[in-house]
């Protein structure tokens, strides 16, 4: 099925340390605002790690963040890159295909208005035609698919702070 088809199962609002969390179990990851965010950005974070060798614990590897460019065709994110091959990025997703990416940016300053999204996903190398990079004059078809599993947003689908709290929407893929 479709990560973009919607039917709500279960709404669970509770209040910890001054954020209001909400926890949404969605077949559909994003709603109609967020996927509209999404689609008006062109710049993320990944954070990738790498895989633990024999000789480290899982403990000590050095997750690598980076900004990046980025294309969303409501069910993945695809992110690519001049160098992608040789990429600390690459690298990582090829032995440990978890990940994470920040999408977010500021409304506005006064008053202080921050959004945007962070997600949790599953990562693998494509083969693309007509994504963004064949728009930057250094064409590269392979990109780093990322499928969402998990969500947090803010600001986005309602008001930043409510009743004086941090206001964060979360859900996962059910």
């Amino acid at each position: 099925m479709s990560s973009h088809l919607i039917s709500l199962v279960v709404v669970i609002s509770f209040i910890s340390h001054h954020v209001i969390y909400y926890m949404t179990m969605v077949t559909r990851l994003f709603s109609q605002k967020e996927m509209d965010y999404l689609n008006s950005q062109r710049l993320a974070r990944i954070a990738t790690a790498s895989a633990p060798t024999l000789s480290e614990e899982a403990g000590s590897v050095q997750p690598d963040v980076v900004p990046v460019g980025y294309d969303f065709d409501g069910d993945c994110f695809y992110v690519g890159g001049m160098n992608l091959l040789k990429s600390t990025k690459y690298k990582n997703v090829l032995h440990n295909n978890k990940v994470a990416i920040v999408i977010d940016d500021l409304k506005s300053v006064d008053p202080w208005d921050p959004r945007g999204m962070k997600i949790y996903g599953t990562a693998d190398i494509v083969i693309r035609q007509g994504g963004y990079m064949d728009r930057t004059g250094h064409s590269n078809p392979q990109y780093i698919r990322i499928s969402p599993k998990k969500k947090w947003s803010w600001g986005i689908d309602e008001p930043i702070f409510a009743e004086g709290r941090f206001n964060v929407k979360r859900a996962e893929e059910s």
